[in-house]
């Protein structure tokens, strides 16, 4: 019986037609066994499905020396494992560069996604994004007025029978607001963001000032602005307007010193001032000149005795050499100005015009018409003349009345011209910027523009060469000396370092200057690296001796609990505490000069406060030491900016403001900006400047 049950077993089961098998078997047998198929052929083993994240960053390529695969952020091409492992695939994936950027900026991008999902709003001054549906006028008073200061509004405004309209249409309790009303409210956010921002600095360490005069046109008083810049502790520089007020005469130096230290007491950062930025006006060399030496007076905490506290701005100083170098070619520009008037005064004539661009299918469609005083809004003129040099005598042939066209002599010395004014037009814009660090750039700007005008002075032309004596007598006088700051902050750049100075130094002067310049560096930045380090190791020995006394002010018995649990952790912890208090033979500067300069593509941009963030563990106090100086805005262009929309909010229509009144609208506006995110461009003056073409 025993040996007849298997055969029994073994009948059935040749018996069995694969027609016969159930489909539940059959299909079970065919995914999961590969049994054999209706013409006796073994089925294919069905394909794996890729799981790993690592296959959504890699393209698979075929090569006839071996598959690969191609990373999709660096390009770089990695081996096809016979095994399929995929293990060197995140490796490479865990070291991209590229590809943990563009992680980080998906990782922003949730969080602010995540933020909208709140249920409380991020600015208790706003309306919550989910709420119950219920109408509050008293949020869409506040709403109201900050739109008022982000965007410059006349309180008026909200008067308007348009305006009020508008909002009833969509909120029927929507009840009208009385300029009176809109203006408490907009004081009311004005004394709400400045409690913020005096919060905000109380934990800033150090902080570099700009400062400028303005005098305005429809009121008649002049006002003094001050901007701060600072970069937090996430490596962000920050620039906010802290004042804005009427300082009456005389404006002297010493008025101008009383100021600032008033404004410096208010925020009270009298002690955190690093640095100052003004123009070349005489009273504000002055005024510096007290400040430093009533600082030096009260705390004596100024960077290598205040060495660094002055800071000349570099786009003024580039603005005068410009401007001496225009002043010898005006009857050129003259010729220049006088046709593009010609040309935009009536509609009928840019008709025309722009009917020969349109013949010649140029490029540019923009006809630029510039402000005297403003040397690069020349500069745009003279790009914009040069681009459409074609159509001038087309339209001299079609208009009798047009007497200014240049004349081929003229556009060969314009275009000698325009060569020289291009480097400067190129520094300027670079320095001038407020978003990113400047005073790690400026040192390459200053030699190329050093090597054009020594260029340009042996030029064949005489105009060129009187030209450029006259703007290397004014390079000279500004720049004549070693500008220490310019060359610390080249050299904390990690592209730069030293090397940069030794490139353009010999090119900047003599060979007994320049070797003496770059010593003299190297001693400042080595002394500004020492108090430092003086400093950081005082912080450390403070938080040693308060971690001692807390611990000596705790029970026995938690004393005995911490001997009897002790590890080999916390005796090598207390062993590290002793024995990094001792300077190490070479200091974080040594190391840091001596290691080669970081090799960067110089088309892609760099950020020099991000490689120093990554980089703070391996130097804690260099990278201290570097995003103070990094911070220090070497033009007073944010100032000046602030200016632009003083001009804006202070027009014919509101000459009457009071001085309270202007500072509230100028920092309220400043302030809700930087909070919400807006961006505010100077619209009026690119509309004053250009005209479009009507080109179809």
């Amino acid at each position: 019986m025993a040996d007849s049950a298997p055969a029994a077993n073994s009948a059935i089961q040749v018996s069995l037609d694969s027609n016969e098998i159930p489909e539940q078997i059959r299909d079970k047998g065919d995914s999961v066994n590969n049994n054999a198929t209706g013409d006796g052929n073994l089925s294919p083993k069905l394909k794996k499905q890729k799981r790993s994240h690592v296959w959504s960053e890699m393209i698979e390529v075929e090569d006839p020396k071996g598959d690969k695969y191609k990373c999709k952020h660096c390009q770089l091409f990695l081996a096809k494992m016979k095994t399929g492992t995929t293990t060197h695939l995140k490796r490479h994936l865990d070291h991209c560069a590229k590809h943990l950027e563009s992680k980080k900026k998906l990782e922003d991008k949730l969080k602010q996604q995540q933020l909208l999902l709140g249920f409380e709003s991020v600015d208790t001054t706003m309306p919550p994004l989910l709420h119950d549906g219920k109408f509050c006028m008293e949020r869409m008073k506040e709403a109201a007025a900050s739109w008022i200061l982000m965007h410059e509004h006349s309180f008026t405004l909200l008067e308007e029978e348009g305006f009020n309209m508008f909002c009833r249409r969509g909120m029927p309790e929507w009840t009208r607001i009385s300029r009176t009303t809109g203006k408490k409210s907009c004081f009311a956010i004005y004394e709400a963001e400045k409690k913020k921002l005096h919060s905000l600095l109380k934990n800033v360490t150090k902080i570099s000032l700009t400062t400028d005069l303005w005098k305005s046109k429809n009121q008649k008083i002049e006002y003094m602005v001050i901007t701060g810049h600072w970069i937090d502790s996430s490596w962000k520089l920050n620039k906010c307007v802290l004042n804005f007020f009427n300082i009456p005469p005389p404006r002297g130096g010493p008025q101008i010193s009383y100021t600032l230290l008033k404004c410096a007491r208010t925020w009270e950062i009298e002690n955190k001032i690093y640095t100052v930025s003004v123009d070349n006006a005489s009273a504000n060399d002055a005024a510096i000149k007290y400040m430093k030496e009533d600082f030096l007076k009260i705390n004596n905490n100024l960077i290598c005795g205040g060495k660094l506290f002055h800071v000349r701005c570099c786009a003024h100083i580039l603005n005068l050499i410009a401007q001496d170098g225009l002043n010898e070619i005006k009857d050129i520009i003259h010729v220049i100005r006088q046709s593009v008037d010609f040309i935009r005064r009536t509609d009928a004539r840019l008709i025309q015009f722009a009917e020969i661009v349109k013949q010649l299918k140029l490029q540019e469609r923009k006809l630029v018409d510039d402000c005297k005083t403003r040397w690069n809004s020349t500069y745009e003129l003279l790009r914009t003349a040069i681009a459409f040099k074609e159509v001038f005598p087309r339209f001299k042939d079609r208009e009798p009345n047009y007497v200014h066209c240049p004349t081929e002599s003229d556009w060969e010395k314009l275009l000698k011209v325009f060569s020289v004014l291009k480097v400067f037009y190129q520094a300027t814009k670079i320095i001038s910027e407020t978003e990113y660090p400047t005073t790690n750039l400026f040192l390459n700007e200053v030699y190329r523009v050093k090597l054009i005008l020594d260029e340009k002075s042996c030029d064949e032309e005489e105009f060129i060469r009187k030209m450029v004596q006259k703007m290397k007598e004014k390079f000279d006088k500004y720049w004549g000396e070693c500008n220490l700051l310019m060359a610390v902050g080249s050299v904390l750049d990690p592209r730069c370092k030293m090397r940069l100075l030794e490139f353009t130094f010999p090119k900047l002067y003599n060979t007994f200057e320049s070797e003496s310049n770059i010593r003299e560096v190297q001693k400042l930045l080595y002394a500004i690296y020492k108090e430092y380090a003086d400093a950081a190791i005082e912080n450390l020995q403070g938080s040693k001796s308060n971690s001692e006394s807390q611990s000596s002010n705790s029970s026995t018995q938690n004393i005995r609990e911490q001997a009897t649990f002790s590890s080999g952790w916390s005796e090598f912890s207390s062993y590290l505490k002793e024995i990094e208090m001792v300077q190490p033979e070479k200091s974080e500067l040594d190391v840091y000069l001596e290691e080669g300069c970081h090799r960067h593509n110089p088309n892609d941009a760099f950020d020099a406060l991000g490689w120093w963030k990554l980089n703070t563990y391996k130097f804690p106090v260099l990278s201290t030491l570097a995003r103070d100086i990094l911070a220090i805005p070497i033009t007073t262009v944010a100032s000046e900016a602030t200016f632009s929309a003083g001009g804006r909010v202070i027009d014919k229509y509101r000459a009457s403001l009071a001085p309270a009144t202007v500072e509230m609208l100028m920092c309220g506006g400043d302030w809700c900006r930087k909070r919400h995110g807006v961006t505010k461009k100077t619209k009026v003056e690119k509309q004053l400047l250009t005209i479009d073409l009507p080109i179809d």
